[in-house]
């Protein structure tokens, strides 16, 4: 436990150095519409540069950031150089349907996030429904009231909101009926063995139905394969997300 404490140390460091110096990327994954003619869409990734270059994945750095609260200023990064990048591509926002962005649980919780994405939009070019915010079933869930409240003011200026990882919480059916996102991203665990385990496939057709019933759209993360792929189609899920569908590649080039 005492090295693991040492190693997030270490990369609180490398993190304030990195937010100093300007060192993060933005990467984008492509959500493909499964059956439907309608666009795709995008989901920015956070990645690091070190100083000789090399891209960190997040996977490293943000358990250090979620535990001693940087993972705010990192949503605030996200938010201005999305937006100020995405306002000088029209061309590209025109070509999708919107792009989502991750946002961590403390930031449900922060007014000051809250004023910061509303006060960047309007001093953007960017309509608001170009932009998803995405929130993970756990953090909506531990702070429901503030998640709620900031859905509702942003969802009032335009923008959507998707439900990330759902499945993996524990009351997951009734939270849902409560909250007013417009997509339910289906947990990968349950997509990576769809093809093997009925149970897997019978959640993850409950999930899509539900989903469903409720008006939103579904998207389905691990899809690896043409295999995986086909199943979702059967139980008519909306869109796919996952190294089968494309990798994540970085931002700028792309657009």
């Amino acid at each position: 436990d005492m090295a693991q404490r040492h190693g997030e140390m270490q990369w609180v460091t490398k993190i304030y150095s990195a937010l100093d110096e300007n060192r993060f990327l933005l990467y984008a994954q492509p959500i493909v519409p499964i059956k439907s003619q309608s666009k795709q869409h995008y989901e920015l990734l956070l990645r690091m540069k070190d100083p000789s270059s090399e891209i960190i994945a997040p996977g490293n750095f943000l358990p250090a950031a979620e535990r001693y609260d940087i993972i705010q200023q990192l949503d605030l990064w996200v938010i201005e150089h999305s937006f100020k990048l995405l306002s000088q591509s029209t061309d590209f926002l025109e070509s999708i349907n919107f792009v989502s962005i991750n946002l961590s649980g403390k930031s449900l919780s922060s007014k000051n996030l809250l004023e910061t994405i509303i006060a960047t939009l309007e001093t953007t070019s960017i309509s608001a429904d170009k932009i998803c915010f995405e929130i993970t079933e756990t953090a909506a869930i531990a702070n429901f009231n503030n998640a709620l409240n900031f859905i509702n003011v942003l969802k009032g200026r335009g923008f959507r909101f998707a439900l990330d990882d759902f499945g993996t919480g524990l009351s997951s059916f009734e939270y849902l009926k409560k909250m007013p996102v417009d997509f339910l991203k289906i947990d990968g665990i349950f997509i990576k063995e769809i093809t093997e385990n009925p149970i897997d496939y019978e959640l993850v057709k409950s999930i899509n139905g539900i989903g469903h019933v409720m008006g939103m759209k579904t998207i389905a993360e691990f899809v690896e394969n043409d295999e995986i792929l086909s199943k979702l189609a059967g139980l008519e899920v909306d869109y796919a997300q996952g190294y089968g569908m494309g990798m994540p590649v970085p931002l700028e080039p792309l657009i």
